[in-house]
């Protein structure tokens, strides 16, 4: 690991207490989760907070983090609710796998200070709670436990990158070790948490990614990507090749009274945990909708032939690998149960731009879904149901405004009925 950094011993040394003053002045103390202003810091704010605010702005965090606080406000309040629950309190917060580990951590908490009468004291104990990494758990020992601790998440790579101009792509090992151990080298022994909370609010209110502003920044005499004027060069990072997208059909299955069919999503992949409608996926092709399990066009996209579907009974065939890895069991229950009766979802808005209406980014995707609605009768809402629990399928009937109101939507399905 490095020992040696491009600014000098003058600048290294006088860094925090360059840092600590301006965050004494001019920093943010009035987050709810803040704990530097008080002699019994409470690790579980600092540690639900951390987690809700990876790849995520404090103003979009504020309403969550209230609402978690009103109905969990202790970790064994959120290691004893109901995944449901907690899934609806994180509805359309994103990166729904922090969830899963949130409320996975909180058990593991809970356990741990049943067994020990507190929470974890060790930088290597935080380190093992599910969803911890390094930054995080040293946050948590800095801020939560005032304890030392050191971090280097996104906020503090930026403004280390910059200060010190860290040519290295950020994205490699060896550039996360030089950041490590420069973060390590400027975190003072005493006060690391009012350090961590004054590097964050460096990166989040002054050394933003675009416009940053410099004048204002009590690190800028010895900033060498300020003195190169080259500030936004830093941090460096490989270009992103741009994110393919995905299509699908969101169905909007309907039953005689108006409630809609929802399916909650395998605990793995995206929204894991969460409820959404059926989706079939689609394939673009030359301005044509293709069904990706067949590759052959269809009039109808949520309609499969009857030579390429392959019933649960005998499995997917090995050759059908995106109609595999693409529906979940449930869609492919209900992809072939619409195909053997013929039932045909219609677009429910006809003036459709490039057949999906709705785009939903994701970290590694557009998605573009269409909706698209179909009415039941009571037969056949018996008939699907009974197919679906047969294959311990959990599922809901619940209009629009009851699923809105009780079920963890991700916010894509939200989307939809508001169209």
């Amino acid at each position: 690991m490095p020992t040696h950094f491009s600014q000098s011993s003058s600048s290294l040394s006088t860094f925090a207490p360059r840092l600590l003053d301006w965050f004494a002045e001019n920093g943010r103390h009035d987050l709810p989760w803040q704990q530097h202003q008080t002699d019994t810091p409470n690790p579980y704010v600092v540690w639900l907070s951390e987690v809700m605010l990876q790849q995520t702005q404090v103003t979009t965090v504020l309403p969550y983090f209230a609402r978690f606080m009103e109905s969990f406000p202790s970790v064994q309040d959120l290691a004893a609710a109901e995944w449901d629950l907690v899934a609806e309190h994180w509805a359309g917060l994103g990166y729904y796998a922090r969830a899963r580990n949130l409320h996975k951590g909180a058990k593991q908490l809970a356990e741990i200070i049943d067994e020990a009468g507190d929470f974890p004291q060790t930088l290597a104990g935080w380190e093992a709670i599910s969803g911890v990494g390094p930054s995080t758990a040293g946050a948590i020992m800095a801020m939560g436990l005032h304890k030392y601790g050191v971090i280097c998440d996104g906020n503090v790579k930026r403004v280390l990158t910059r200060w010190a101009a860290i040519e290295g792509d950020i994205t490699k090992s060896d550039t996360t070790k030089t950041l490590w151990a420069l973060a390590e080298r400027l975190t003072p022994a005493d006060h690391s948490g009012l350090f961590a909370q004054a590097m964050m609010d460096m990166g989040a209110t002054l050394c933003t990614r675009s416009k940053p502003a410099c004048l204002l920044c009590p690190l800028q005499e010895d900033c060498l990507a300020h003195a190169q004027r080259r500030e936004t060069d830093y941090p460096v990072k490989a270009k992103k090749q741009p994110k393919p997208s995905k299509f699908s059909d969101a169905l909007l299955i309907e039953n005689e009274n108006g409630e809609i069919l929802w399916l909650q999503r395998p605990d793995n992949g995206i929204w894991g945990g969460l409820w959404s409608l059926p989706l079939q996926f689609v394939e673009k092709v030359d301005g044509k909708a293709n069904n990706k399990a067949t590759g052959k066009t269809t009039a109808n996209k949520s309609a499969m032939s009857d030579d390429k579907s392959s019933s649960l009974a005998s499995g997917v065939r090995s050759n059908e690998k995106v109609y595999e890895t693409e529906f979940t069991t449930a869609e492919q229950i209900i992809h072939e149960w619409l195909d053997k009766h013929n039932v045909i979802a219609a677009p429910i808005n006809q003036t459709l731009i490039d057949d999906a209406p709705i785009k939903h980014s994701l970290t590694h995707f557009h998605w573009y879904l269409t909706p698209r609605s179909v009415t039941l009768d009571n037969k056949q809402i018996t008939a699907l149901s009974t197919a679906l629990q047969a294959a311990e399928i959990n599922l809901h009937w619940l209009t629009a405004d009851d699923a809105r109101a009780t079920l963890g939507l991700p916010r894509a399905m939200v989307k939809i009925l508001e169209r």
